[in-house]
């Protein structure tokens, strides 16, 4: 079926014009209608990052649950993956995050969490569209059954000992967690989801902390902050002379790092220093991490010469996430830092991956610099294509790209894809010869570009 409103990470656009009140009343109405479990009362779990139009958007979704029969519980302020957390230790049958993750604040978006706090699958989507564009008048529920909301005490402090958790040795209390004592470190929070938790997490596990983007207004999220601009970070490192910063984006589900000496690290870097741990512990479910298609190719031979293999699939952390629970994998993520750890969650969580990496860097006992630099990546090169009138057709693009394969060779990769966020064709291209995948790539441009003019 035709997906209306659905994407590849939920129900996002722009605030009040694309995500409007009436849409999110109708989202908790259908997706209450779609979990409401029997006659006991439902339960849904809602947070949301620092927008301003959060607040609109979340008085509409408990509108719409309680109008169908379902209790709610608000979290505030809290991660994408704190919330998903949430969803299964509290028995929702539940959980909604209000984000639109690195966008600008005029953008925002509803994610969903079924009660095993995985996302939910394409067809349980396609359930809750059909019930979007239906009328439900005759399925609300009758005035003595509607549901209640409150505002739920102590739920950052329930996040943290989870987060803290997953340092504790051999499965143990979170007071014998691994200790950062001496470490040094500045925690960028992109003035969003996790500006309280990520601090306070670092603090209590005894690191000096040097927080910046924790000054939400409604408006600033991710401005000049966070994952997706670490400028801030790489200067407040050098400002402060710390051992590793942390730049988290918007919902906290994805992160990068930038070492001592003020270079950034990526998430294929982060995979990378994280799995030859883990390999070595004999951590690894299965010989193996998943990424997508989008990481580099350093990294797959860097994993080669370890005996770990790289799976790749389509870009898209559920998609990620989809082949690890198919295919018994335990560590998988994306270049752009979602980092997934089945052992600790259901989806990327940017504060569990850092504390992983801090553990690798605790066991080097190496400057971050030694650790996570583990392979060097080859020249990649990214462009988009953009079209107004509709991308060309395969047969258009296919011999376009069977050209700039060959002259790549074996050395190298070719991907072409059209966007699945935005009226673009991406084209990326990377190996050995970084003049030579200049050339393709601006030559599989130019051809594009013409069939689109």
């Amino acid at each position: 079926m035709t997906r209306s409103y659905f994407g590849t990470d939920g129900i996002r656009g722009r605030a009040n014009t694309v995500i409007t009140p009436e849409l999110a009343l109708k989202v908790g109405q259908a997706a209450g209608l779609t979990f409401r479990r029997g006659d006991y009362r439902n339960r849904v779990v809602i947070g949301k990052d620092t927008r301003l139009s959060g607040y609109m958007i979340e008085n509409a979704l408990v509108a719409g649950f309680t109008s169908v029969g379902m209790d709610v519980l608000l979290l505030g302020p809290m991660p994408t993956p704190a919330v998903a957390m949430l969803t299964r230790s509290m028995r929702c049958d539940l959980g909604v995050m209000i984000s639109a993750s690195h966008n600008p604040y005029e953008d925002n978006g509803i994610k969903l969490f079924g009660p095993d706090a995985y996302k939910l699958s394409d067809e349980v989507e396609g359930e809750i569209e059909s019930l979007i564009g239906a009328d439900l008048r005759l399925r609300l529920t009758s005035p003595e059954r509607m549901g209640r909301a409150r505002r739920i005490e102590g739920a950052h402090a329930r996040y943290i000992e989870f987060a803290k958790r997953t340092l504790s040795q051999n499965g143990g209390a979170p007071e014998k967690a691994l200790s950062l004592d001496g470490l040094r470190i500045v925690v960028d929070c992109a003035n969003g989801a996790g500006y309280r938790v990520a601090p306070d997490a670092l603090w209590e596990l005894g690191a000096e902390v040097i927080a910046i983007g924790v000054e939400p207004d409604g408006f600033n999220i991710n401005r000049d902050v966070g994952s997706t601009a670490p400028a801030a970070l790489i200067a407040k490192v050098h400002e402060t002379r710390a051992d590793i910063g942390i730049a988290l984006d918007g919902d906290a589900d994805r992160v990068i790092v930038v070492d001592e000496k003020g270079n950034v690290v990526d998430g294929d870097q982060l995979m990378a220093a994280i799995a030859t741990l883990w390999k070595e512990d004999g951590r690894l479910s299965r010989p193996g991490i998943v990424a997508t298609v989008m990481s580099n190719l350093g990294l797959e031979r860097y994993l080669a010469g370890i005996g770990v293999e790289l799976a790749r699939t389509s870009v898209g952390d559920r998609y990620v996430l989809e082949r690890m629970r198919n295919e018994g994998y335990n560590l998988g993520g994306e270049q752009s830092g979602h980092v997934i750890m089945a052992d600790y969650g259901t989806t990327g969580d940017g504060l569990i991956a850092a504390l992983q990496l801090l553990a690798v860097v605790r066991r080097r006992n190496r400057p971050v610099s030694e650790v996570c630099h583990l392979f060097q990546p080859l020249p990649q090169v990214l462009r988009n294509v953009r079209f107004a009138k509709g991308a060309p057709p395969d047969e258009v693009i296919s011999p376009v790209v069977e050209r700039g394969r060959e002259r790549l060779g074996k050395g190298g990769r070719l991907l072409v894809r059209p966007s699945g966020t935005e009226p673009v064709i991406r084209v990326m291209g990377e190996g050995d010869d970084g003049a030579l995948v200049h050339a393709v790539v601006d030559d599989i441009v130019e051809e594009l570009s013409k069939a689109v003019a």
